[in-house]
């Protein structure tokens, strides 16, 4: 049985026009890049849209692709920029969906309710929240990525995404507590 490929061999076959290594990584990603899309967006369509588009720039970039860095944060930067730019052009501004937030395993159709609930509110207050707070609590705990990782996607320092981080968790604190 062969061994499966790492995502440096999949990016250097990818490099070279092999269009099924390039679908790999894609497929590995794709979930990743819509989400983040998503936050910004706030649209579906849009998102995907946004996603796919990234995913032919980046494509077409993948020679600028830095040897030995992670994949993840250079592809999240592009699929943002991307994001941003239909955004801006769309001019559209809706509610977070739910399906950036994993669904939790409940025990009971009573647990099952207020995680609904707490969703539902959660999901209000971040969307009460000005763009740059909630895209950097969306990257951090929606998305689940490290500082680095937001900061690649947000096109910001590190220590920037700690502050935001930390002020965005204030006035969220603020939306949802009475």
């Amino acid at each position: 049985m062969a061994r499966a490929l790492t995502e440096g061999e999949l990016v250097a076959l990818a490099r070279r026009g092999d269009g099924d290594a390039y679908a790999s990584l894609v497929r590995a990603h794709s979930d990743i890049a819509f989400r983040t899309a998503m936050l910004i967006t706030q649209d579906a369509a849009e998102a995907e849209e946004a996603a796919q588009d990234a995913f032919v720039k980046a494509w077409r970039a993948l020679g600028r692709f830095r040897d030995g860095e992670p994949l993840r944060p250079w592809l999240l930067t592009i699929v943002a920029n991307e994001a941003r730019n239909r955004k801006r052009s769309a001019g559209r501004r809706q509610a977070l969906a739910l399906r950036l937030i994993p669904h939790a395993d409940t025990d009971s159709a009573e647990a099952a309710v207020l995680a609904g609930e707490t969703r539902a509110t959660l999901l209000a207050a971040l969307g009460r929240l000005r763009d740059d707070d909630r895209l950097v609590l969306g990257c951090r705990y929606l998305l689940e990525l490290s500082e680095a990782e937001t900061a690649a996607a947000l096109g910001v320092r590190k220590g920037t995404v700690k502050s935001r981080t930390s002020r965005a968790l204030e006035r969220l604190r603020g939306e949802v507590t009475p």
